[in-house]
């Protein structure tokens, strides 16, 4: 119905149930009106109407399915030597655009790839006379929209522009035609096919457990006259692990999503159809479009989202004539969202039964062998499995290559100088991490080892500790002949300023550290100096450093800051002429009134006491 309509060059819109020859509906007519040399030979083209642009588009929302219709379009094509080539992510540039270099007639690809190599100036559409969008609701939703509408803004006004899909609902229907002249829709059923899936497919549908799924699909794939089977998951996570259970069953089995690189998904396809592996199980990605013979069996291990995802993945059976069985699993929480696809279907299975692996109407329904178990016997497993089928090197794009079973050929050459790189740089890190560069501490260690000839090895090996001991404050001070005594040390870093308000108003004098180094060591020990530090260390510390002050022979002013660290030194002088015999420990409050008196005796004035005790 649709080849006539669409060899005279008008928009079409076609409608069909899955596995009725789509592809072939759109693709004859493609074909026929490409210009290749070919028309030139037999006078039906001239020499100037050849180029090598692409002169039809088809643009198809999987990668799985891109590379089908190509493979379908080149061997429709074989006869008239037409160049097709497929344009898709996961694979790598060079190779497409040097494809595209060569010269090619019709482009199939996916609308991600096709905007990038056509904004890179790589892909050249303005020779295109056919548009055709392949599983076209699902182009024009949402999320292909926008990249749809960039591709079609880039065609020559004037162009054939052809949609096909199983399902067609109004409202894509009536965005369509913003893109379309006058189109023509054409929508092809049998007389005797009344509902919206294919005749020939039985459909069966289970109220199971989530937990006791995997032992049903077990057992449902060793039924009599099973070929091969697809298994629908909701998610990527559940789809690999389906297929890992499976595979500890004893069945052949891959797995296609959207986490496996771009290499694992094609392996697992073409293991599929070549009979190395006869379960798959995927996401929705494959439930669009893919046509492979001998699939007895769909099974929906999670409901699907919409009436929409159900017929297109039953439709993978039961093609071309076949018959097949559609099995779907609904779990209690998905009820409700069933029984709305089970209305929009007219289906009669509103109220699903509840099933179990054991249960006998399973086994009579399905034609499973009583005494069958979850596990396939040793007898049975004939088949060749994944690892059989070559992993091929596409040159994958993007992070999620290495991931998945199929991650192995994801970045191929530049994996090992990533792997090369990341091993050095903890290396170079660890040299450094003692706080100097390496060669800055080896030049530390040579300075020693000048002066100690053969002692030079065990300086260098002492000079990590010694840096280490410092890391917490600041780096040792070197010493020298002319360093101080630790007494001298301590008295000066006893000594702090006081300030003292009740003071008398005498001139300032600074004291510097001069004065105070030619203080001689009796002085300092004294029998009543050594009990004062028992008391109190710093008061010690202030009168050892103020008595040689008090000992010079022309008298002295005093500052207001050093007044008090001079009547505690007094007081320990006096104190030790007085108590020569029995030296006792002396506080500070019992020695006041004596600190008065001896600072009137010893700078020989008539001045009064301050009339507050020091500050402490």
């Amino acid at each position: 119905m649709t080849l006539p309509v669409a060899m005279s060059g008008t928009d079409v819109i076609g409608q069909a149930k899955t596995g009725t020859g789509k592809t072939l509906g759109f693709g004859l007519p493609l074909l026929e009106r490409v210009t290749v040399p070919a028309d030139v030979e037999a006078g039906r083209a001239t020499p100037e109407d050849l180029t090598d642009a692409p002169q039809a588009l088809v643009v198809v929302p999987t990668r799985e399915l891109c590379q089908q219709v190509t493979n379908d379009l080149l061997t429709a094509g074989k006869v008239r030597n037409v160049r097709v080539t497929a344009i898709y992510g996961g694979r790598a540039y060079e190779p497409q655009v040097e494809t595209l270099k060569k010269g090619v007639d019709v482009v199939v690809g996916t609308p991600g790839r096709l905007l990038d190599l056509a904004g890179q100036k790589k892909l050249n559409l303005k020779h295109v006379k056919s548009l055709v969008l392949d599983e076209a609701d699902e182009m024009l939703d949402l999320g292909f929209l926008p990249d749809v509408e960039k591709i079609i803004n880039m065609l020559p006004v004037k162009r054939q522009t052809m949609l096909f899909s199983a399902t067609m609902p109004g409202a894509v229907i009536g965005l369509a035609r913003r893109y379309m002249s006058r189109p023509t829709h054409i929508r092809a059923t049998a007389p005797d096919d009344e509902g919206v899936t294919v005749a020939n497919i039985k459909q069966f549908v289970y109220r199971a457990h989530n937990m006791d799924k995997p032992e049903m699909v077990a057992r449902i794939l060793q039924a009599e006259g099973r070929g091969l089977a697809m298994i629908f998951c909701r998610t990527k996570r559940t789809a690999a692990d389906i297929a890992e259970q499976l595979e500890r069953r004893g069945f052949a089995s891959g797995a296609v999503h959207g986490d496996l690189g771009q290499g694992a998904r094609e392996q697992a396809l073409r293991a599929f159809r070549n009979g190395k592996v006869d379960v798959l199980v995927c996401t929705d990605v494959a439930a669009r479009g893919i046509d492979v013979e001998g699939v007895t069996h769909v099974i929906n291990y999670q409901s699907p989202e919409d009436e929409k995802t159900y017929l297109h993945r039953v439709g993978r059976t039961g093609r071309a004539g076949a018959k097949g069985t559609a099995i779907t699993f609904v779990d209690w929480d998905d009820i409700p969202r069933w029984q709305l696809i089970n209305k929009a279907l007219e289906l009669d299975f509103n109220d699903p039964v509840e099933t179990y692996s054991s249960s006998p109407h399973l086994f009579s329904e399905l034609g499973i062998p009583a005494g069958t178990k979850g596990t396939l016997p040793r007898s049975e497993r004939t088949r060749a499995g994944l690892d059989a089928e070559v992993l091929e090197d596409l040159g994958e794009t993007g992070g999620r290559g290495a991931r998945g079973r199929g991650g192995r050929g994801g970045r191929g050459e530049t994996a090992a100088p990533e792997r090369e790189r990341s091993a050095r740089t903890p290396r170079s890190r660890r040299r450094t991490r003692g706080g100097t560069p390496l060669d800055a501490s080896a030049a530390t260690a040579e300075a020693p080892a000048a002066e100690a000839g053969s002692v030079a090895e065990p300086t260098a090996a002492r000079t990590p500790r010694r840096r280490r001991r410092t890391r917490g404050g600041a780096a040792p001070a070197p010493v020298t002949p002319a360093a101080v005594s630790p007494a001298t040390d301590a008295a000066e870093a006893a000594v702090t300023p006081v300030e003292n308000p009740a003071a008398p108003e005498t001139p300032r004098r600074r004291r510097t550290r001069r004065s105070a180094e030619p203080v001689e060591a009796p002085a300092v020990e004294t029998p009543v100096a050594e009990a004062a530090s028992v008391a109190a260390a710093p008061q010690a510390a202030e009168a050892v450093a103020d008595t040689a002050e008090a000992v010079e022979a022309k008298p002295r002013r005093r500052t207001r800051k050093a007044a008090a660290p001079v009547e505690v030194a007094e007081v320990a002088a006096d104190a030790a002429e007085a108590v020569e015999a029995k030296p006792r420990r002396r506080t500070r409050k019992a020695a006041e009134p004596a600190a008065e008196a001896a600072v009137t005796t010893a700078e020989g004035t008539d001045e009064a006491a301050p009339a507050t005790k020091p500050r402490r």
